[in-house]
């Protein structure tokens, strides 16, 4: 990748850089937005959730638009290492007299450890939440508990906005296969589709008695990297793109101050809000 006619000089590194990070925000923006459903309270809250989940995961569109998005990731990350090797190699002995901290913030000193943190914690968050839902043989499907008749009666949610008892399925008289698809076990026709319950597995992963305080900490921790990264990197992106303006600089500037503490902040609040306040 580095060797390729996009990545040849350091301008045009930096080009795709500023592109892939400026794309990747627009991303954190529709991924929060997304999981702000997760604050929501009431009877219908994991429905709508686990809608949600399930519109992001068999949308065409979406589907394409998220694997842009991890093409992206991993050629950010990519350009981002080898940028910092190029300027490594560039400059070997370093400067005789040399103050960054007076000529830099420190964000931008130390973006490749901020990026290298963030696609840590990527990777651990995609274990954790990604491949559970889409591979995991034990995901949990939405159910419900309803009274009839002054007898609560435990039942699966479906897709048409019907219900399969769960007596039914655990007596044979209907079988799930392919993970969410219901079956009439003796015409083995299918009948119905369930939910796969992501609000379930998320709430449980940080509600976990065990390691749940533990994954909220270390969240808000990668939030406040991701805050750092976001910091310098939204407003340099501009300057990488030739974007800078005298008129506009300082929007773009604040703006991106804004939008680095407001973004995290708002994800940092999720986890926090499940192992401290929901019930």
């Amino acid at each position: 990748m580095a060797k390729s006619a996009l990545l040849k000089s350091s301008l045009a590194k930096k080009y795709w850089m500023a592109l892939t990070g400026l794309f990747l925000c627009l991303f954190l923006i529709g991924h929060l937005l997304g999981n702000l459903q997760l604050l929501a309270t009431g009877e219908n809250a994991a429905l709508n959730f686990n809608k949600y989940a399930l519109f992001m995961t068999t949308n065409p569109a979406v589907k394409l638009l998220s694997y842009l998005t991890y093409f992206s990731i991993l050629f950010h990350a990519v350009d981002g290492i080898v940028l910092t090797v190029q300027n490594k190699k560039a400059r070997p002995v370093g400067y005789v007299k040399n103050s960054p901290s007076s000529n830099t913030v420190w964000a931008s000193r130390n973006m490749a450890v901020l990026g290298t943190l963030i696609l840590v914690f990527i990777v651990t968050h995609m274990v954790n939440f990604w491949a559970v839902m889409h591979f995991d043989k034990n995901m949990p499907l939405q159910k419900v508990k309803i009274e009839v008749n002054g007898m609560e009666q435990e039942l699966y949610l479906t897709t048409d906005g019907g219900y399969i008892p769960v007596a039914q399925v655990e007596q044979g008289n209907i079988e799930i296969k392919h993970r969410t698809e219901f079956y009439d076990a003796n015409a083995h026709v299918k009948i119905k589709e369930g939910y796969k319950d992501l609000y379930k597995v998320t709430v449980d992963f940080f509600k976990d008695e065990k390691w749940g305080l533990i994954a909220t900490i270390l969240y808000v921790f990668a939030m406040f990297v991701l805050a750092f990264h976001l910091y310098h990197g939204f407003s340099s992106a501009f300057q990488s793109l030739g974007l800078n303006n005298p008129k506009y600089n300082s929007l773009i500037k604040n703006f991106g101050k804004a939008f680095s503490v407001v973004v995290p902040l708002l994800f940092a609040s999720i986890p926090v809000f499940i192992h401290f306040i929901l019930k």
